[in-house]
């Protein structure tokens, strides 16, 4: 069981992993067509089209993967098929319902000034078919991971990323002697059409599953009524959904504030809107990539913890959520000291954008804590507590928005300020998590090995501070950095193992290559 856990944790970690690496490709490419400003364009469309995404699936995908998952462990084959029936019909609706709205609803976006800048109304309106394609997108996945079936995400995910880039960056480098505005329209075309492919890879799976149990003999007498499903998934769905919308709602409060605090700071309305796009549309996506392994253990987590808790077995979820933070520390220690090291080459090689440094540096604090939150956040709802992270980050969404109403104002501080609120925001939802899964765990930080992992990744940071300088200018900002990374990171596993951090047995766990350590 525990091997195909980290399985399935591996395979969604390297899709994961793949499609973050084309993504950043087509952002280094795509920022510099765009640059900046066509960047901040580009972004202050895709807070809403987010929101309206949440709202479409409304948790729903996660609830058929739970529900599925339990009329399988029960033979219960046709209620599985009842499961995705009613749910695509529901998403059918709900997804063209917000498609629609996006649509007509962009001059109003912009008219209202809810948008501060009119040149977003072309990505708004390129984002809109994407939400359709999405919504259903998610009801597939969360049929096929309720099989536990993984392949189908990956591959998805994969296909759904190679399409869009192509698209972004052919439409983005066509239109941008026409404006700006029109390249970041062009560009967002990307998102409806990788979705489109996405769907059929999965509609392709899902043709593909066994049209009759293998022992139809064990199928229940009763089946569940329809009424009786679509309750049970609007229970689940509801506390997720809403864990799942604040995401979207802290970045258009996001889109509301910072922009317009910034011009209280004296920045122009152009000025702006260049900052805002360093944050959310370059520092952001490098904080996301930092935390794909903690991403995917949590997708992982989540029906592993449920599994051992149905059982009672206090234990196993004990190991689990134990296990599940090990993994967490190892994944975003290091990486939080190494792009705060490094944040000005990397936002250098990859964008381009030097000014982007600040917000990528502040941020970088902010992948610990991302880690943390993603994965407490999938052991609560493990638990059967999905309310918690919902009221957890409302909290925290409360705290940025008064520090970025009085940060993002300061002359002297402007984006910075914006950044520093996003890091509190993620911390303190955090914190909140940790608090509840101790009460329902026992389990809290272990700080035995979490200050192991902080030294290491400590003396690590300060070797590549002193490290990268001393390269030599000859060679290239990127191979300099690579160069570097790779020393701070085997500087860091050698301390590791050195304070026993590190021990055979986790490399014993390690999957596909953990039977090379094993006796």
């Amino acid at each position: 069981m525990a091997n195909r856990f980290l399985q399935g944790t591996l395979l969604l970690t390297i899709a994961g992993f793949v499609v973050k690496a084309i993504g950043s490709i087509n952002w280094i490419l795509l920022s510099r067509v765009l640059g900046g400003e066509g960047i901040g364009i580009y972004q202050m469309a895709f807070p809403i089209y987010l929101l309206l995404l949440q709202v479409s699936s409304a948790g729903i995908p996660i609830a058929i993967s739970i529900v599925t998952a339990e009329k399988l462990a029960k033979n219960d084959f046709k209620g599985a098929q009842k499961v995705f029936k009613l749910s695509f019909n529901l998403l059918f609706v709900t997804g063209l319902i917000c498609s629609i709205l996006m649509y007509f609803g962009a001059d109003w976006l912009i008219a209202s000034k809810y948008i501060i800048d009119s040149r977003a109304y072309l990505s708004l309106i390129a984002l809109s078919p994407a939400i359709f394609f999405v919504t259903l997108i998610s009801c597939y996945r969360g049929y096929l991971q309720g099989w536990q079936l993984m392949t189908p995400t990956a591959v998805s995910q994969i296909v759904e990323q190679l399409l869009r880039v192509v698209v972004m960056l052919g439409a983005g480098y066509l239109l941008f002697p026409y404006g700006l505005d029109k390249a970041a329209g062009g560009a967002s075309l990307g998102a409806g059409i990788g979705a489109f492919g996405a769907l059929l890879v999965l509609m392709y799976y899902y043709y593909r599953l066994p049209k009759a149990p293998a022992d139809a003999s064990l199928q229940p007498l009763e089946q569940e009524s329809a009424g009786s499903i679509i309750t049970r998934l609007i229970k689940l769905a509801i506390p997720i959904s809403l864990a799942s919308v604040m995401l979207p709602l802290v970045a258009n409060l996001d889109l509301f504030i910072v922009p317009r605090r910034l011009e209280v700071a004296g920045f122009s309305t152009a000025q702006a809107t260049e900052l805002f796009g360093y944050l959310t549309g370059m520092a952001v996506p490098l904080i996301n990539l930092a935390t794909i392994i903690t991403a995917a253990l949590a997708t992982s987590l989540v029906p592993a913890i449920s599994n051992a808790n149905s059982l009672k077995d206090t234990k196993e979820v004990f190991y689990r959520t134990a296990g599940a933070m090990r993994i967490t520390f190892m994944a975003t220690v290091p990486f939080t000291l190494m792009l705060y090291v490094l944040a000005e080459p990397v936002v250098t090689v990859i964008y381009n954008a030097p000014k982007a440094a600040q917000a990528t540096q502040i941020l970088a604090i902010a992948i610990f804590f991302l880690g943390l939150h993603q994965v407490t956040t999938g052991i609560l709802q493990g638990l059967g507590r999905p309310t918690l992270p919902v009221i957890n980050m409302g909290i925290a969404a409360i705290c940025k928005v008064i520090l970025n109403w009085n940060l993002a104002a300061l002359p002297w501080l402007g984006i910075a300020g914006a950044s520093y609120a996003t890091v509190a925001d993620i911390g303190v939802a955090a914190l909140l998590n940790l608090i509840w899964i101790k009460r329902y765990t026992g389990y809290f930080l272990d700080f035995s090995l979490l200050w192991k992992n902080i030294v290491s990744a400590l003396i690590m940071g300060v070797a590549m501070y002193f490290i990268y300088p001393e390269l030599p200018p000859v060679l290239t900002t990127f191979v300099n950095m690579c160069i570097t990374a790779i020393i701070g990171g085997v500087l860091y596993v050698i301390i590791m193992f050195a304070l026993k951090g590190l021990d055979k047995h986790d490399a014993e766990r390690m999957p596909l290559v953990g039977k090379f350590f094993r006796r």
